[in-house]
């Protein structure tokens, strides 16, 4: 098999690289004066099971655009396989209709990739898991849930430790980890007046005086998280940390995350961070290329991906 990388994580891609103990392929993927995306790729991989390691985050366009190139040089170049490995899935948050005339962009993301030439995907933590179906090529959908809850396990005692999912759609996500943990599980019922926004409403739980961790897969702005991070202060949690898959961390997040309440904000490596999070001290990054590598390594194999969740 053979690792190919794009320009979204390249960090990501030689941790992942190191873990399987094998090289990135030589390639070049660059830009022409025009900004136009060129690929090349300088080794041979006729007949071989290449997994092209590419998050879709920002610039997301770009980004995608340079994963679609790439599966078309791995096609023309008559790769056995080809897997677009997306630690992040962007558009993922497009996942239906929210109005009149709107679009499922990533249903045609999926479709995009899908025709471009990609046998399979690999993902982690997609918005929603019903995006699997949009794929009409096998897609595995790994969780981060294992990682961040040894992390949690190494550093926080769960005598006192309860797990917050920051709205009513994460409950599953977050009760997984609560289950995994042992703790109880609280969930903050919040109303949203217009997109960006966040009103919070109520805290379904007794948080008094428990030290809580609030579970999600994305950060954006980080309007929501800080929000319900003073909900459950008020509600008299005596501390509020977050552990969140994916660091999308746009605008003014950091400084929200910096001057707000939460005492940690914990991200995977899924999408590459600027120097303003990596110098942030509320902000902590969690590997994930042990779990990706060995996802891929097992792709590769043909071993079951579902023992890792386990």
């Amino acid at each position: 098999m053979k690792l190919l990388a794009g320009n979204s994580n390249r960090t990501l891609s030689q941790a992942i690289a190191d873990h399987l103990d094998m090289p990135l392929t030589k390639a070049q993927v660059k830009r022409f004066a025009d900004n136009e995306v060129f690929a090349v790729i300088e080794e041979n991989v006729r007949g071989e099971d290449v997994f092209v390691i590419q998050s879709t985050s920002y610039p997301a366009n770009d980004n995608l655009m340079e994963l679609l190139i790439c599966i078309d040089a791995l096609v023309r170049a008559s790769a056995r396989r080809i897997t677009a490995v997306m630690p992040y899935f962007g558009y993922a948050r497009q996942d239906r209709k929210t109005g009149g005339r709107t679009p499922i962009s990533a249903k045609l993301v999926a479709n995009m990739i899908t025709r471009a030439g990609a046998d399979r995907v690999l993902t982690m933590d997609l918005h929603a898991g019903q995006i699997q179906g949009f794929f009409d090529i096998p897609t595995d959908n790994l969780v981060a849930t294992p990682v961040l809850a040894q992390d949690i396990r190494d550093r926080y005692p769960r005598g006192n430790l309860m797990i917050v999912s920051p709205d009513v759609g994460g409950v599953v996500r977050a009760r997984s980890l609560a289950e995994r943990l042992n703790v109880d599980l609280a969930i903050v019922d919040k109303r949203r007046p217009r997109a960006g926004e966040s009103e919070v409403m109520n805290i379904i739980g007794d948080v008094a005086g428990r030290e809580c961790i609030l579970f999600d897969d994305i950060v954006d702005s980080g309007g929501t998280l800080v929000n319900a991070a003073k909900a459950l202060i008020a509600a008299g949690a005596t501390n509020v940390s977050a552990y969140i898959s994916h660091g999308v961390l746009s605008g003014p997040a950091v400084q929200r995350v910096t001057d707000g309440p939460l005492k940690e904000l914990v991200i995977t490596d899924s999408i590459e961070q600027p120097h303003e999070v990596l110098s942030c001290s509320k902000i902590r990054t969690v590997p994930v290329a042990p779990l990706m590598g060995e996802a891929i390594r097992r792709i590769a194999n043909e071993e079951s991906v579902s023992k890792l969740f386990d």
